[in-house]
């Protein structure tokens, strides 16, 4: 799909009535990351649309992600392209949950999802992007592990006090539980078993 920053690819599955859920990568990945293909999976099987968009410097083969700018241009054309029908849901993981948050005014979201948003860099909590998070006026769910270098879940609450946060106990950045594969999936499904939910709720 051409935008003005580039060509982005957007992959769709499920419903085309009712709310869609629409999820960016990573800044360090793309859509092929664990937790996305679990949410994107599980949000079909229940009967929603579910839109996995790739970003143009991803598209591109460029190992280092847009300014965060060029991402919300890219991203708000191609949600408006798709015009969408019913509510649309906004979410990421990591990098793309901040575009998420950052357009889900302009783009009139019903709701935004967080798969372990950045709150701050590795090791530099003083660096906050807690306001990404605070201007979101829609229904807003953070799923963040109980490690993440990035900003726990314990700092999330603190820094959103009205976003609903659920805690992956012992989950890293990644949504990863150590070098155990059965723990990781286990809660990767969780994850996507509560933004299954958070659907639900958008749709009544």
């Amino acid at each position: 799909m051409p935008t003005s920053v580039g060509v982005a690819r957007v992959h769709r599955q499920g419903a085309r009535t009712g709310p869609t859920l629409v999820l960016g990568h990573g800044a360090g990945g793309g859509v092929e990351a664990g937790d996305l293909q679990a949410v994107w999976s599980a949000v079909a099987q229940a009967g929603f649309g579910v839109v996995l968009l790739e970003q143009p410097w991803r598209v591109a083969g460029k190992r280092v992600a847009s300014a965060p700018a060029t991402l919300d241009v890219g991203w708000r054309e191609v949600v408006d392209r798709l015009r969408l029908r019913g509510p649309v849901v906004l979410g990421g993981r990591s990098s793309g949950a901040r575009v998420a948050c950052r357009t889900s005014g302009v783009l009139g979201a019903a709701g935004v999802v967080c798969l372990a948003f950045p709150l701050h860099p590795a090791g530099r909590p003083e660096r906050s992007r807690a306001l990404e998070l605070t201007s979101v006026t829609c229904p807003l769910l953070v799923v963040q592990g109980t490690r993440d270098a990035f900003g726990s879940a314990k700092e999330i609450r603190a820094a959103a006090r009205r976003a609903q946060v659920h805690a992956l106990e012992g989950a890293d950045h990644s949504l990863r539980l150590g070098g155990d594969p059965d723990a990781t999936r286990t809660a990767r499904e969780e994850a996507a078993a509560l933004i299954v939910g958070f659907l639900q709720e958008v749709r009544e």
